[in-house]
């Protein structure tokens, strides 16, 4: 009897409206998760009992702001909106610097220009992740490069990877170079010739 009142197979006169809300609820089509469960994601043996440990993806991430590319999450997001609260550093010691500067990298080519946003960067990274391995610290001392970073260099160390995905062009190509021309603040950087150094 308990177990038919559970799967809603009593008599609907029998039923509370409780349990026929349920099972309605249950058997209404549900809204299907962006995120692949583990046991079909390829990466996790589906037959090893200790998947049912592990907290699926879609579990982790529904409560965050949604995005339409890459891991579905709008992390800049969640984080200005106090969702999730990493830890600044591993050691007390280790001081956190955030840097609230704008960086635009400007070719005047037919992509718009990128808008470089430190402080949504250092939100996360300490400024040795990027300097001086990745990018000099000086304006003007770095040639980027759409092939490097398709390549996993540069920019593409993490985006595509941890970060929104390369195919995402206008999140980083965001500023039209008509309204660069005439500022002394915007200079050209240009891309390293092809066959040149890296």
């Amino acid at each position: 009897m308990a177990l038919a009142l559970c799967l809603g197979l009593l008599p609907t006169h029998a039923q509370t409206p409780a349990v026929r809300a349920a099972a309605v609820a249950a058997s209404a089509p549900r809204a299907a998760s962006p995120w692949t469960a583990l046991a079909d994601d390829g990466l996790h043996d589906p037959r090893n009992p200790a998947i049912g440990l592990l907290q699926q993806p879609g579990e982790a991430l529904a409560g965050l702001p949604r995005d339409t590319a890459g891991n579905q999450v709008r992390w800049v997001q969640a984080l200005d909106q106090g969702v999730i609260q990493p830890r600044a550093n591993l050691s007390a010691a280790t001081p956190v610097r955030v840097r609230d500067q704008d960086i635009i990298i400007s070719k005047y080519g037919s992509m718009p220009a990128v808008l470089f946003p430190h402080r949504q960067h250092t939100l996360w990274l300490d400024c040795a992740n990027c300097h001086n391995g990745l990018f000099k610290d000086q304006a003007g001392a770095n040639r980027f490069s759409m092939q490097r970073i398709l390549d996993g260099e540069q920019c593409g160390v993490c985006h595509g990877a941890v970060s929104f995905p390369l195919t995402e062009c206008n999140r980083c190509h965001s500023v039209p170079n008509a309204s660069l021309r005439g500022r002394p603040d915007v200079g050209p950087v240009r891309p390293v010739a092809e066959g040149g150094q890296r």
